[in-house]
């Protein structure tokens, strides 16, 4: 009886989440739904636990748990953080420096955007707001130096989503909050699989441009003024981010000061970068403000209604359930993480990363845990998949913010060009599970 309740809560979710209601809402209500249906069944034990308006209570005081959290503080300020950076003009210098630079290099103005990317990553979080900044950035510059539009498109789209796995993660910082691992962990845990993920897509684009010079045409070489004089330029342009986002992570990753107190000092850091630069007026600070507002909002309405959500669903006895299955499985510990993972991965064609994260994840890692694999590793091969999630298609997000912003390009065309870095994606996920170190050092 237990598997039947937990199967139409989800088969329910399900049902609704797709017809187009917001998921928050979806969440919640399904959740209180349910919550009432254990009321009509007073006096019937399901879960092991007596189902009434008793759960109702418990849905109310994980909200009020949630709100007080002192571990999802950092997510507000790190979102302003990286919508201040966008506006600060940092990201267009430094690409057309970079790209001056590199010319001469086989695929050198990919390079440039994966590094651009990377940088994103370390200060935004955000895969929306990298997606289109980096597209708007990129996109143009590429097409005038002849680039296919394959290339280019996918270059974009997985650099882009760099940032759901380089700390300041939004998702780490969730992620530790469901799953009760500290985010310096998760944030020293991500660090190299992110780093080897970016390399790993420049290998690929000096690859490409080798094989085939006309993808990614090559500039004839500078002379050494110039190099001089573009180095000069370029160190003064990366000197003050690059010092934000040391200063912000390596006071995480070094114990110096917590992930709040570190989103503390990336935000105002942010924002007196943005005076520097000249770009920031009091219409573009309120307009952060309030996108910040609006994200975190956002946020935090898909955390309510995953909350309540999951108490339902424990007390139905979800967890039981789902741990029941896992060893129900006649396979080895590393055999039932590979399952676990393809599990999440599949489940990322068809949900958002927040749903698995809320919902999902908090009912496999304990089971995982007891059979000895390390939680935090664990953590971050969930979020490796997840983060391949945001380019597969259908709903893969990163791939809808591209068509979106750029509307000449059709769909299927950004399809095609993300199948490449979602291979490598899946090369490092096997690889960080071959070589645990590579999380756990």
């Amino acid at each position: 009886m237990d598997a039947l309740f937990v199967f139409l809560l989800f088969s329910t979710f399900m049902i609704v989440m797709f017809s187009g209601y917001p998921v928050a809402f979806v969440l919640g209500g399904v959740a209180v739904l349910f919550a009432i249906l254990g009321t009509v069944l007073d006096g019937f034990s399901v879960g092991g636990e007596l189902a009434s308006l008793r759960m109702l209570g418990f849905v109310a005081n994980r909200i009020f748990d949630t709100i007080s959290s002192y571990s999802l503080i950092p997510i507000s300020m790190f979102v302003f953080m990286g919508l201040m950076l966008e506006r600060s003009g940092v990201a267009e210098k430094l690409l057309s420096r970079m790209h001056f630079l590199l010319r001469g290099v086989p695929g050198g103005m990919a390079i440039s955007v994966v590094l651009i990317g990377v940088l994103l990553a370390a200060s935004t979080g955000i895969i929306g707001a990298s997606v289109v900044l980096l597209a708007t950035i990129s996109m143009p510059a590429m097409r005038k130096a002849k680039y296919s539009d394959n290339l280019g498109l996918g270059v974009v789209g997985a650099t882009s989503c760099l940032g759901i796995l380089i700390p300041p993660s939004i998702m780490l910082i969730v992620m530790g909050d469901q799953l009760q691992i500290p985010a310096g962990n998760l944030f020293r845990g991500a660090i190299l699989p992110g780093l080897l993920l970016a390399a790993c897509y420049i290998a690929y684009c000096v690859i490409v441009a080798l094989i085939r010079p006309e993808v990614a045409p090559a500039i004839a070489h500078r002379s050494e003024d110039n190099l001089r004089v573009g180095l000069r330029s370029l160190f003064t342009s990366l000197l003050a981010p690059v010092l934000l986002i040391t200063s912000v992570l390596g006071s995480i990753v070094l114990g110096i000061a917590t992930p709040t107190e570190a989103a503390g000092i990336g935000a105002a850091g942010a924002t007196l970068i943005a005076v520097a630069s000249g770009n920031l007026n009091w219409r573009q600070f309120r307009e952060v403000s309030e996108q910040s507002a609006l994200t975190t909002s956002f946020l935090f309405a898909l955390i309510f209604g995953a909350s309540c959500f999951s108490v339902v669903l424990r007390g139905y006895g979800g967890d039981e359930v789902i741990e029941a299955a896992l060893y129900a499985i006649p396979l080895p510990p590393l055999m039932t993480l590979l399952l676990t993972l393809t599990i999440v991965f599949l489940l990322g064609f068809f949900l958002d990363w927040m749903e698995i994260i809320l919902i999902i994840a908090p009912l496999l890692l304990p089971s995982l845990s007891a059979m000895g694999h390390d939680p935090t590793w664990v953590a971050i091969l969930m979020a490796i998949c997840l983060q391949t999630s945001f380019l597969t298609p259908p709903v893969g997000m990163a791939l809808f913010y591209l068509k979106n912003t750029l509307p000449d390009v059709g769909i299927t065309q950004i399809y095609r060009s993300v199948i490449p870095f979602i291979l490598i994606q899946l090369a490092v996920l096997l690889l960080a599970i071959a070589l645990p170190s590579l999380v756990t050092w």
